[in-house]
């Protein structure tokens, strides 16, 4: 999905005027809404950063027809890990990473993956709440009512998701989502399992 820098301070801007209620930190017994969320092997060949957003359709397409060959082929063989950047386009997707990185770490794969599986019923269906679609997709993934109430006021989480997208657009200029980083170059846009392949040393 292309972004636009008006398209970037409308998140911002969005996000500012939230109230807090409180730390999700408070829900685990340690704060891990910051730490890096990534899938396979620390040794692995080949790092691959993917900025992606959660309502961005093309990031849907390629996590739901891509990825999971992606992971089976590279990433559970040990040639591939991949790290994670959030990159929200507007404030429903900068909430539900917010809600996604408030889970424990080993959640935080398979919820986005649902998420992006089911756009369609929490974001583009105009007939819901997409906050309460969200809030029923965190209870799945084992997340209480207070928590998600305190996972989406968290400030503190808020902006930082936003300062690490700043500083990955300030070093990366990122265009569009989704959006690769291997070996240091740019990639944009979603791509079959063959093209994502081919990026691929070894």
């Amino acid at each position: 999905m292309p972004i636009t820098r008006r398209r970037i301070l409308t998140v911002v801007a969005a996000g500012t005027a939230t109230h807090t209620l409180g730390r999700a930190s408070s829900v685990y017994a340690q704060d891990t809404s910051q730490t890096e969320r990534s899938i396979g092997k620390p040794d692995a060949k080949t790092t691959v950063m993917e900025f992606f957003s959660l309502t961005c359709s093309h990031c849907a397409t390629f996590h739901n027809g891509t990825m999971p060959q992606v992971k089976k082929e590279l990433v559970e063989t040990g040639l591939v890990r991949i790290v994670f950047r959030d990159y929200p386009l507007d404030q429903i997707a900068l909430t539900a990473a917010m809600v996604a990185r408030s889970l424990p770490p080993d959640r935080y794969d398979p919820f986005v993956t649902a998420l992006l599986a089911t756009q369609d019923r929490w974001v583009f269906n105009r007939g819901v709440n997409p906050m309460e679609e969200l809030w029923k997709m965190a209870a799945l993934a084992g997340m209480s009512r207070p928590g998600f109430d305190k996972a989406i006021a968290d400030t503190n989480l808020r902006d930082w998701i936003l300062r690490q997208q700043q500083a990955d657009q300030d070093r990366w200029k990122i265009e569009s989502t989704p959006s690769f980083v291997i070996n240091g170059q740019k990639y944009s846009g979603g791509m079959s399992f063959e093209a994502f392949r081919k990026l691929i040393p070894g």
